[in-house]
């Protein structure tokens, strides 16, 4: 069990970004929601929450702009992360440079704090990319590198191609959460904290399903018995617990939790300033046994 922070680092990088984020895959410029999805964005700046997570894919393509266009409304200076995606059509570095570009245009900044390679490649696995990404950095088009869906000998190897280039590896965002403790037992927790590497991760809360109850029969009665416990002993709610949970099981952990709501927002900040006791966060640990490495 760790001490939390408001900042915590990406791997070696030289960049900080706050101990919770936004995940924006449903955030889409196309639809009526654009004027909430900016309250959305004040909404975690004004909480300290300034990290926002996009990817190329994420309505297609439509949630880099629909961030873009929130974050020039605001104004106030964030960090932004977004991805590539490998698709097996993919296979040169010009498409990667040209992927690049668009989201770049599609966020309407000149570089990206954080790019990740989204999942890695069936056939060409991850050096190639890591090979983009380090031309990329030196251009000054990225400031960080990280992957995404990777396991530990995917990460080791990333690592090993931009070492060639003085870039350290940033971050591996894989899912991670009470309901999803596979990052324990496959070893990729392990690798960040031995190779300094952030683990950015995904699903905190289970795609919603913490908080809101379990079905009769789905085993989970046990660990929502002990968020509510110690949500009701703090005034807070289970998605605050299972959040704060995750802040203090490890420093290299920094959960993006979805939101497209102001209230979604402030609520999961509300993470940052619950501190559980030992008692509470061995409780919690022992009825959400860790995921089985497959």
């Amino acid at each position: 069990m760790n001490e939390r922070g408001s900042e915590r680092p990406l791997g070696r990088s030289g960049i900080s970004a706050p101990a919770l984020g936004v995940g924006t895959n449903q955030w889409d410029a196309s639809g009526p929601d654009q004027p909430r999805l900016r309250d959305t964005l004040a909404a975690a700046l004004d909480a300290g929450m300034g990290f926002f997570d996009t990817a190329e894919g994420y309505s297609a393509g439509r949630s880099e702009t629909a961030i873009g266009d929130a974050a020039r409304e605001d104004g106030r200076p964030l960090l932004l992360a977004s991805k590539f995606a490998p698709l097996p059509s993919r296979v040169t570095t010009a498409q990667f440079a040209s992927a690049l570009d668009k989201t770049l245009e599609r966020l309407g900044r000149d570089s990206l704090d954080l790019y990740y390679l989204h999942f890695p490649h069936r056939l060409l696995g991850v050096g190639l990319w890591m090979r983009a990404m380090a031309r990329a950095v030196k251009e000054g088009k990225i400031r960080a590198v990280g992957i995404s869906n990777c396991n530990v000998a995917e990460m080791r190897k990333a690592a090993d191609v931009l070492a060639r280039h003085d870039i350290p590896l940033a971050a591996n965002q894989v899912e991670y959460s009470l309901l999803h403790r596979e990052p324990e037992t496959n070893g990729v927790l392990d690798a960040c904290r031995l190779m300094d590497v952030a683990l950015v991760a995904y699903r905190p809360i289970g795609g919603g399903a913490i908080g809101t109850g379990s079905p009769p029969g789905s085993g989970r009665s046990a660990l929502d018995e002990a968020l509510r416990e110690a949500a009701a002993a703090r005034s807070a709610t289970a998605v605050q617990v299972a959040l704060a949970w995750l802040l203090m099981r490890d420093n290299h952990v920094i959960p993006i939790p979805g939101a497209t709501r102001p209230e979604h927002v402030r609520e999961n900040s509300g993470a940052l300033s619950l501190a559980l006791s030992e008692k509470e966060f061995a409780a919690i640990d022992r009825v959400s046994a860790p995921t089985p490495a497959r």
